[in-house]
This record gives structure tokens, sequence and C-alpha cells, in this order.
């Protein structure tokens, strides 16, 4: 079977391959830098609230964006919806060391360690987020 991303006959994409940054709902934007900040390790200072409902965190590589969504509904009752299934995960070197870092911060646990690689937590507005080893 062929590649269309490889075929010649196929016209160049104006898009880059590559992702700029990843937005996360939240439903209480300066709660959510606050939690961020602290399993992320940064200063909250370091992250501005933009328009009231963006928070770029300082990341390494691709963004992430915290944002309350007030056109995805994050105007209506109950807020935008939470991600269920992880989407992106965050990199560790030392995996057990980063499951007793959450443990001890109180962050939910949704999976135990999983096969030596990974483990997902849920942050309080229940966006389910892997972690994973480099």
């Amino acid at each position: 079977m062929s590649s269309k991303l490889n075929d010649p006959s196929v016209g160049q994409s104006p898009l880059k391959n590559k992702i700029g940054s990843v937005f996360l709902p939240v439903r209480d934007i300066g709660q959510a830098r606050e939690w961020y900040s602290r399993i992320l390790g940064f200063n909250p200072a370091d992250a501005e609230i933009i328009a009231g409902h963006l928070c770029p965190l300082p990341m390494e590589g691709t963004g992430l964006i915290l944002d309350t969504m007030p056109m995805w509904g994050g105007a209506e009752e109950g807020g935008a919806p939470s991600i269920s299934t992880p989407a992106f995960m965050f990199l560790t070197d030392d995996l057990e060391a980063s499951y007793k870092f959450m443990q001890e911060n109180d962050v939910t646990l949704v999976t135990e360690i999983m096969y030596e690689q990974w483990f997902v937590i849920q942050d309080p507005d229940g966006n389910k987020l892997m972690v994973a080893k480099e």
C-alpha cells in the first residue's frame, strides 16, 4: 500500500508538520495555573494569564495553554468538557520518582505505573494526563 504523503502527484500542503501548542480545558484559570506550576516546577508568575482565560505555560518543546475556552463550552454551566483520554504526555527521566511526587502532592492517580513505561494522572478539572519515561 503506497502512502499519499510520499506521492509526488499530491500537492504540497501549506501546513507545517509541527504542533505549535496544545490547549487544555480548565474551569478556573488561576487555580489551574497554580496546580500546573506545582506539578511542573515553575513559578506561577512566569505564566501570564491573558484576556482572563488563556495561560501559556513555560514549557520546553510543544507549548501547553490552559484555557477556560469561553467559545467552546467554557461559558456554559460546568465549563468546557474535560479530556477523558490522555491526548499528550509529560516526559520524565525517573518514572518512579515522578509517581511518588504525584502521591506526595495529592494528585489523583488514575493508573499505577504500567509496563514500567507510563502512568496516568488527573488534574482538578478532570483532564487525564499521561506521564511517560523518556
